[in-house]
Order: C-alpha cells, then structure tokens, then sequence
C-alpha cells in the first residue's frame, strides 16, 4: 500500500503530503487545477525520466518521495539484494526522487538506485495507468504472468523451469565437449608421451620424503656407526662409565638417606636417572648392530631422486603437481580416446531430458488454454458491464519453430523453442467495436478503453494475483450516467481487495471513495500554487454535489451527492 507521497518545490506544488489510506482512494479538483502534476510527480518514483524545468521557482530543487508498507514480496526482496540495497526496513520501501538543473537521483530505502533499478521495484509497488509507460497490460510478459496466476499454475511453472535447467546443463556440456574435440585430438598424442614418462617413475605420493631421509642415512653411516658405538662405551663399557658411576652416586644417596630422609626422594630421582642410561646404551647399541654400508642402495635412491626431480621440473614443481597434472592428462586421453562415445551418451542424456521437458511443458500449455477460455468469458462479462458490449476478448498462444528447439511434441515433427516459463507466447488480443478485428492489446490506442479493459482484467484476476497498487487517472473519459455508476462500482468492489487511487470528474466514482482528495490552484503573494487536502464526509458531500451541478451547488445536487454516497456505504 501506498502509505504516503511528499512533494516539494515540483511544478506548481511548493509543499504536500498525502497520507492514503486501503480501499479507494479519490482525488477531484477543477480542470489545470494540478492533477496532472500530481500525476508527474509521482512518476518520478516510478524511475520516469526527469525535466529539469520542474524544479518550482528559485527552488534548487524537487523531491517526490513515496512510502510503501506491506512490500516484503519476494521479487521486491530479490531486486534489492542483487542491488545491494537495505532490506532492513522491509515490509516497508521508500522510494525518493531528487531533482536539480544539473540532472536528478534516485533514491530506494535511502540507497542511491539507478532509474532502471527504480522501475524494477516500483513495478512491484504500483501500476499507474494514464500514461502508456506505466500500464502493465502494453507488456506482453505481464500477460502469461496473470495467466499462470489466475490458474494457479506457479508450481507447474517451476517444475517445467527446473526440467528446462537441466536440459540447458546438458547441452552446454556438449557444446563445450564438441569444441575441445580438435583440441584434444591434437594433444592426444602429447597426453599418452606424458602418461607413459610419468608411468615409467610411477611416482607416489610422499615418497620423495623418505627417500631424502633414507639416503642422509646411507651417505652418514660411517658417522651413525663410530658416534653410536663411542656413546654406547661412554655410557656403559668405559672405566668410568655413565653408568657405573650412576651406581656410585645411587650407593652413597641412599646412605645419605638413612641418616637424613631429605636424601629419599633423590635417591628415587637417580634410579630414574640409571633407568634412561640404560635404555639408551640398548638403542645405542641395537642401532650400531643395524647400521648398513650400502653403495648400491645409495646409488639406488640418489638415481630415484634424480628421476622424480626431473618429472618435478617438467610438471609443476612438486610431486604433488606432478601426480595431479598425471590425473588431469590421463582424464582428457580416456576422454579424447573414446569421444564419440562420450559425444553420443551425453546425446541420449540430452533427449531423454528433453523428452521430460515437452512432457512438462505440453501439460502446462494445456492448462493454460483451460484457463484461458474461463478469463475470455469472465473479461467479456466484465467489459460489457463497463460499457464496452461489443468487445472481443482473446488469448492467443503461438510457439515459434526452431530447427534446434527442446520441445518436440510426438505428434509433430516439428521442434520449437523452449522459453523461461515454458513453449508458450501469449497476448491479449482486444476489439472494443463491431466489425474490428481483435488486435494486440498494447495497440489499443483509446487510454480510456485501455483503462477500462485493466480494469475489467484485474476485478477478474484480483483474487488470484497480489497485484500492484493500481493508480487511474481519468478512466472515466468518455462515458457518463449509469455507465459510470457501472464502472465506479466495479472499482469500489476492486478496492476491497487492492489499494486504489484515481483522478475522477464523475460524482458516481467520486461518491464511492473511502477517501478524497481535493486538488486547488491558489494565488498566495503573487505566486501560484497547488494544493491538496484531504475532504472530511460533509466537504465530501460538498464536492460531490459539485460534481453534479458545477461550481455553484444546489440543494438538489447536495441532495443527490448523499444518495451516491450511502448507496456506496449500503454496498459495503
């Protein structure tokens, strides 16, 4: 819902806030009274190009800012996060506009936005008919949207996207096969001389390690040898062996503890101590019996590591880089050796999917043309009850003819392209005159037929689509007496279900506003200005009566005002 617009310094509006409410929002005034600026000025929120000629006066600048609550929808949410925007303040966006002579700036959730960026959350927020860029229906896209959500068909539009996904996968993997088949073809023979010069060493994984320390080892043996046994003699062999001189010293601490108990725990301390010498002089010993003078295993190893060193500075530096660069080539030699037979099982992988993607996609065009002969019998009820008895109402489906499309239906030989939401192209096709042919809805020239047909399209689809704010200005051109009646009606039971604001000069849609608005121009110290305030029930009344009888209101016109507006109260 549209919460509030704030205007200021924009054409001949110095400052206004409006704070809407649910339901129907009305706005009156006399003709060049500032609707239109109104109108302009909320535009700018809508991501509409800017003149700069509207700052008002000496102002240096403009600003239109809207609030809207209750916008936590999922594409609203979508659009902010891929442009890096707050979402913070959800369910609620501002949208604020600033204009200056040197250009403007869009503003979404105080987040500088792009006018592209703009248009794409406001098409979630509002859809402002009067002028053709903001009417929803001239966009082909918008069509098979309220179709799908008219039927329901949201979950079979996603099962049809997902059998698409995998289809796209498939292909791309092919295509991305298909253009490497030169290139490995021509490195097959590069790939198998790797293969097989990395097989001959047959690395493994850490052996390089072990090798280094196996052979620090062999070329240190005579050191190992002569170090290993002069420790062992040190510790136990020699006159004054380590340990029998530990056996000493353990000796005399234990008589020093049978006169002084502080000695114990030394004494413990030095067995300890004779325990660990021993243990030592036993590897010392079990070591040097061990120790080998091997040359031809030395030569071995240092033959070995020459060899991984080489592969080491062919392919990548390390070995770990050479065992990975073996397991890539070894992947593109099985894959070039046998690529036709990876070209055709990928063939099959890609018509089986796309098998299940017609399957899919011919259920969902079938419930589409359900749906859509129930929407051209409810729309022609609706216009003919909005003036318009004459009219014809189509949707028409085409596919286009692909040579290579997904979607081969079994009947037909023909293939066809396989769009984001499924085979079918759909528009609304409209005649509003006897013997016209139907024609695109987006050509329909009239903005009063164009009003009146969104309005016939959305009391049809309004309980089944949360459809955007819905602005009208003037759909009452053109018709008047019980035709209006008719179409006042038909918004205020509209307006039960979505906030709506219009711009009206007819009493029998005035009189049904939840809320009005009054639009005046006023001289104030030789300057003019717009204003707007909102009408309690008795100016309400008063505005009506207006409507009916001119600038001067009579007692009979006051009279029939109250009439339109209790009928509209008797109606809720």
């Amino acid at each position: 819902m549209l919460q509030s617009l704030y205007v200021r310094d924009y054409a001949l509006i110095e400052e206004l806030e409006m704070e809407f409410g649910s339901g129907l929002n009305i706005i009156t005034g006399a003709t060049g009274a500032g609707k239109s600026i109104l109108i302009g000025a909320m535009s700018m929120i809508l991501g509409e190009r800017a003149n700069t000629d509207v700052v008002r006066g000496d102002a240096s600048k403009a600003v239109v800012e809207g609030i809207f609550d209750d916008a936590d929808t999922e594409r609203i949410r979508a659009v902010l996060e891929e442009n890096a925007i707050e979402t913070d303040p959800l369910p609620r966006v501002i949208l604020r506009r600033k204009i200056t002579e040197r250009g403007s700036r869009g503003f979404v959730n105080d987040t500088p936005a792009t006018l592209d960026v703009m248009r794409a959350v406001a098409a979630e927020l509002i859809d402002l008919h009067g002028q053709h860029e903001h009417q929803s229906l001239l966009r082909t896209e918008t069509h098979l949207r309220l179709l799908d959500s008219f039927g329901g068909l949201g979950s079979l539009v996603e099962h049809y996207q997902h059998k698409r996904a995998r289809v796209a996968d498939l292909v791309e993997e092919r295509e991305a096969l298909a253009d490497r088949e030169r290139e490995l073809q021509q490195q097959k023979e590069l790939y198998e001389f790797q293969i097989e010069e990395i097989d001959e060493v047959d690395p493994e994984p850490g052996e390089e390690e072990e090798l280094k320390a196996e052979r620090r080892v062999l070329e240190n043996a005579e050191q190992l040898y002569a170090s290993t046994q002069g420790l062992y003699e040190m510790l136990f062999e020699d006159e004054n062996a380590v340990h029998d001189q530990l056996v000493l010293a353990r000796n005399d601490l234990q008589d020093l503890a049978r006169i002084d108990d502080a000695f114990e725990e030394h004494v413990d301390e030095i067995e300890s101590a004779q325990i660990i010498v021993n243990e030592l002089a036993n590897f010392l010993q079990d070591y040097n019996a061990h120790i080998e003078f091997d040359s031809d295993r030395l030569d071995a190893i240092r033959d070995r590591i020459t060899e991984l060193e080489r592969l080491k500075r062919k392919y990548g530096g390390t070995l770990e880089a050479v065992l990975e660069h073996r397991k890539e080539i070894g992947e593109q030699y099985e894959l070039a050796k046998d690529f036709e037979g990876n070209l055709e099982r990928l063939d099959e992988e890609i018509r089986e999917a796309q098998n299940e993607l017609t399957d899919v996609a011919l259920r969902l065009s079938d419930k589409r043309r359900e749906v859509a002969d129930r929407i051209e019998d409810a729309i022609l009820d609706e216009l003919a009850t909005l003036g318009m008895p004459d009219s014809q109402f189509e949707v028409r489906f085409t596919r286009q003819e692909k040579s290579d499309g997904w979607i081969r239906p079994d009947e037909d030989d023909a293939r066809y392209r396989a769009f984001g939401k499924g085979v079918d192209q759909v528009e609304f096709y409209i005649s509003t005159n006897v013997g016209v042919p139907p024609m695109p809805l987006a050509e329909v020239a009239s903005g009063g037929e164009i009003s009146r047909i969104m309005l016939a399209l959305k009391t049809i689809l309004a309980k089944s689509e949360r459809l955007p704010i819905l602005v009208f200005d003037e759909i009452d051109v053109g018709i008047s007496g019980d035709m209006a009646r008719r179409v006042g009606e038909s918004m205020h039971d509209l307006a039960r279900y979505h906030q709506i604001i219009t711009i009206t000069h007819l009493p029998q849609i005035a009189a049904l506003g939840d809320r009005h608005f009054k639009v005046e121009k006023v001289v104030e110290d030789g300057t003019t200005k717009t204003t707007i305030h909102r009408l309690n029930e008795k100016e309400q009344a008063t505005q009506v009566a207006s409507l009916i009888s001119g600038e001067e209101v009579t007692d009979a016109a006051l009279k029939s005002a109250r009439e339109l507006m209790a009928a509209g109260e008797r109606d809720d």
